[in-house]
């Protein structure tokens, strides 16, 4: 099976060039990302032993931020070596401005970019995030006797059904793993069916608080925007949901006059779609591009810019979390949720059902079906106490992380 998909790997190279030109034109790839991503490396490894973390994009870089400022004031560690696959990481990577990280774009999983970037690299201590599993690479850092780590680890029921089909090919990269730390239940159970040896169960690092939640700021035309309006918003929302947001818009504007309905679409290319579908339910739209500040008569704000939704979540009493009315399995709460507010969802929360489960015991979350049920259940007050349950977990998490990992590097680094 292995040679198999090295052979399917080695066919797919052939033709890397048209399909690399292809991204290059769609603004998913660019020169230095294409040349590290066929191990021409652009940076020297140095001296000294490296951490080496992986994670594919920007969800799983955010995840292990607070690690990263751990260890980047960790004497013993000379270098931490970040690895992701997509141009949005290495922008956020920018942001942290790290002394002793060194970013670079994840190797094509063929045996031949694998040694090279290994042998360059010569990592002490591989540490992969949530879902990276690659055949290839495991394979390679178990030869050379890497400590190979799976660190927040997810496995969806969806994944494992696809991993299962080939058990036995399965289990010769699942046993590569030194220790797996799934981020719930079910994919710790997912885990000992795929053949990793020793797994512990930590808890989802997505509980942190990072630091970029920490750093938001507003502006003052940003505050006096939304300062004497009472505002909700509906984040990460897919098609159909704007329009079922907009319904409850207008149920809850019959209590509310100065209402304002924030807008966050997940894919923002959609937004003049979502605005010829709101407007011919006869509401005022305002998008957050146009800069104006007078919203007097707007019902629906539309964010349709990249990176802003954090500041929005902060504002927000209540947030519905999109892919959640239609079957996408639901988006990530927990920001939203720590900065105090009321977390709203459909009954389509596959992906994080621990999480869900969790929030609604602690009464944060409430699931709805209708946007009458919606409009209801929409508060106009922050919850800071709730809030501080959540960072309370969070703080738990990232300690049980970090004992675990220090163990690692301890039993790693004192090697001579």
């Amino acid at each position: 099976m292995f040679f198999i998909y090295q052979t399917i790997l080695s066919l797919l190279i052939i033709f890397s060039p048209i399909i690399f030109i292809f991204r290059l034109f769609k603004n998913k790839e660019n020169k230095r990302s294409i040349l590290e991503k066929i191990c021409f490396s652009s940076k020297n490894r140095g001296s000294g032993k490296i951490i080496w973390f992986h994670g594919a994009s920007v969800g799983e870089i955010l995840s292990i931020v607070p690690i990263l400022e751990k260890y980047e004031k960790h004497k013993s560690i000379k270098k931490i070596l970040l690895t992701t696959s997509t141009l949005s990481s290495s922008k956020v990577i920018k942001k942290l401005k790290f002394k002793k990280i060194t970013h670079q774009f994840y190797p094509l999983d063929h045996a031949l970019f694998v040694k090279k970037f290994l042998n360059h690299w010569k990592p002490n201590l591989a540490i992969f995030i949530e879902s990276e599993i690659w055949p290839t690479m495991f394979k390679e850092i178990n030869k050379k006797k890497i400590p190979l780590i799976l660190l927040n680890a997810r496995i969806t029921r969806k994944t494992f059904k696809r991993w299962i089909k080939v058990k036995e090919f399965t289990q010769s990269i699942f046993n590569n793993i030194l220790i797996s730390y799934p981020q719930n239940q079910e994919t710790k159970l997912y885990l000992k069916k795929l053949g990793s040896k020793k797994i512990i169960k930590i808890g989802n690092l997505k509980f942190v608080e990072n630091k970029f939640e920490k750093q938001i700021s507003y502006s003052k035309r940003f505050r006096s925007i939304f300062q004497n309006k009472k505002v909700w918003v509906a984040s990460s929302t897919h098609k159909t949901e704007e329009i079922f947001c907009a319904r409850a818009h207008i149920e809850l504007k019959k209590q509310n006059k100065n209402l304002i309905t924030i807008i966050i679409p997940r894919h923002v290319h959609r937004t003049e779609e979502i605005v010829s579908d709101i407007q011919n339910l006869g509401l005022n739209i305002a998008l957050h591009s146009s800069n104006n500040s007078n919203l007097k008569d707007t019902d629906i704000y539309i964010v349709d810019t990249f990176g802003e939704t954090k500041k929005f979540h902060k504002i927000a009493s209540s947030v519905f979390l999109g892919g959640s009315i239609i079957s996408r399995g639901g988006q990530n709460p927990l920001e939203a949720a720590r900065f105090g507010a009321r977390i709203l969802h459909g009954p389509n929360v596959d992906n994080f059902k621990d999480v869900y489960k969790l929030l609604k015991f602690f009464k944060i979350s409430k699931q709805i079906n209708s946007p009458k049920k919606l409009a209801s259940l929409i508060s106009f007050k922050k919850n800071k106490h709730k809030a501080l349950k959540i960072k309370k977990i969070g703080r738990k998490i990232f300690n049980k992380t970090v004992i675990e990992i220090d163990n690692l590097i301890n039993n790693e680094f004192k090697k001579t």
